[in-house]
């Protein structure tokens, strides 16, 4: 049930009770785990439509990477800072407990546990839009709940929304021992499709447990030679030419390629994306590539099936913190399966 928004006495009363500055990290300057800085920070304020977040735990993702590094160089010239981030506060998961809301906020009210997307996540405290948050369920912890929003909202929207995915048809992976890769296995599975996953073979026992029917060794597998084809294939991987991909489908079968990793400096994957687009308009094979939409219904979906049980995120990294850049460089070295939290707050 929706709540009413606080009057200005119950506002007045939480800004006087609350604490003005906050523990955060920052990245001065792009570059990996080695920028990272420690810090104290005045507490964000939030505009209208916005809801201030005592952040409990936020989730590590490439997305988060990308924007520390500033590459493909394309970021920066979008508009996230050109020599060094205009957002020096990483992370864009979160969950944790409303601490504050804006006057046009009617969806939430002081004390309500939530997670989505907020901004400068890494923090003791973080602004999200009322829009992009959803009720926790109580019966999920922070942790798991933190991981999601991101990563799930891409897995979810790239099978269903995208990719039409039907009860029965076979589901092909790549990436899946990823943040968007293991939500996508999870939830093809879940919707009732039969599922192969590509890792690496030391992940290989992970993607089974999140119900994969199989899993194919990326090191080792011709995966993509056309001896097996899939009514669906989710390629978060980056790194398959579009040809490859389009010859593992049936004859109806639907590309989603997810993001842009593997491409190059300045723009990243987004030529295999455009080649794709073209090839598909001479194929009965769709060959698509989407940008996730950042909004509560998706996450409202997440929650049912978090509450379900039809998703447990895998969570191979936890870190306070003040662990922040131990978490990145594990990333950028690839020893984390699924999803790495900070704990902001211990539970």
């Amino acid at each position: 049930m929706s709540a009413a928004a606080p009057d200005a006495s119950q506002a007045a009363t939480r800004t006087a009770t609350e604490p003005v500055s906050m523990r955060a990290v920052t990245v001065p300057r792009y570059g990996g785990a080695e920028v990272v800085e420690e810090t104290v920070l005045d507490r964000p304020g939030i505009a209208d439509d916005e809801v201030l977040v005592q952040v409990r735990a936020a989730g590590v993702d490439r997305g988060v990477w990308h924007l520390m590094t500033g590459t493909p160089y394309l970021i920066r010239v979008l508009g996230f800072g050109l020599t060094r981030p205009k957002q020096p506060v990483p992370g864009l998961d979160l969950a944790g407990v409303v601490a504050a809301v804006g006057a046009d906020v009617t969806r939430f009210a002081v004390g309500d546990e939530v997670f989505g997307i907020g901004k400068a996540t890494y923090a003791e405290y973080a602004a999200a839009p009322e829009s992009k948050l959803s009720r926790k369920p109580a019966d999920v912890g922070f942790d798991d709940a933190a991981v999601t929003a991101i990563s799930g909202s891409t897995a979810l929207q790239a099978l269903t929304d995208v990719g039409r995915l039907s009860p029965g048809q076979s589901v092909l992976v790549i990436g899946s021992s990823g943040g968007v890769g293991s939500f996508a296995v999870q939830i093809a599975a879940h919707l009732g499709a039969h599922v192969t996953g590509v890792a690496s073979a030391a992940k290989a026992t992970a993607v089974t447990s999140l119900g994969a029917e199989r899993v194919l060794d990326y090191a080792a597998d011709d995966y993509l030679d056309g001896s097996t084809r899939y009514d669906l294939i989710i390629d978060a991987g980056g790194l398959n030419p579009v040809r490859r991909l389009k010859r593992a489908l049936t004859p109806n079968g639907t590309l989603v390629i997810v993001g842009g990793e593997g491409g190059g400096t300045f723009t990243g994957g987004i030529g295999r994306n455009l080649r794709a687009a073209i090839v598909s308009l001479f194929s009965r094979k769709r060959l698509t590539s989407f940008i996730s939409k950042e909004n509560h219904e998706t996450t409202d979906r997440l929650a049912e099936l978090l509450a379900s049980g039809g998703v447990t995120p895998l969570i191979s990294g936890r870190y306070p913190l003040e662990r922040v850049s131990e978490a990145m460089a594990d990333l950028e070295a690839g020893r984390i399966s699924g999803k790495a939290v900070i704990v902001v707050q211990p539970q």
